[in-house]
């Protein structure tokens, strides 16, 4: 329940960032929806963030453990750059589906990926949903 909750959080705080960073029409950061209604824009934002997810919790945990030195040298500003990376890979692989999120340039997904992660702790903070499970 709570991995749903948190793609749904993921999907709204991405719906903002779109807001924040794109703007109004196709530049900076923004979503091409499977259809032009409501129910395909709230599809391609969720499949968008659960997208992120797994590309988060694969790809993004190889790329941080392989730039530990970069972290440590950067006090943690690599972090920026990693988390624009991922963002750009999702715009990859959701360019190839011919659908979801698209990003201008590597410095847009920087921008999306820092805004994205401010939203997201907010939100994960407000609902509860960052904290660890506790077992009974």
């Amino acid at each position: 329940m709570r991995s749903f909750v948190r793609v749904l959080v993921s999907a709204f705080a991405l719906w903002l960032t779109t807001l924040i960073v794109g703007g109004s029409g196709p530049h900076g950061f923004w979503i091409h929806p499977l259809a032009e209604d409501n129910w395909g824009r709230i599809a391609t934002y969720l499949l968008v963030a659960l997208v992120f997810g797994l590309v988060n919790g694969t790809l993004g945990r190889i790329v941080r453990f392989v730039s530990i030195p970069l972290y440590i040298l950067t006090l943690g500003l690599f972090g920026l750059i990693v988390n624009g990376f991922l963002i750009w890979v999702v715009a990859w692989l959701s360019d190839l589906a011919g659908f979801g999120l698209r990003v201008d340039g590597f410095w847009w997904g920087v921008l999306g990926a820092l805004v994205l992660s401010i939203l997201s702790g907010i939100m994960n903070a407000l609902l509860g949903t960052g904290k660890p499970k506790r077992e009974a």
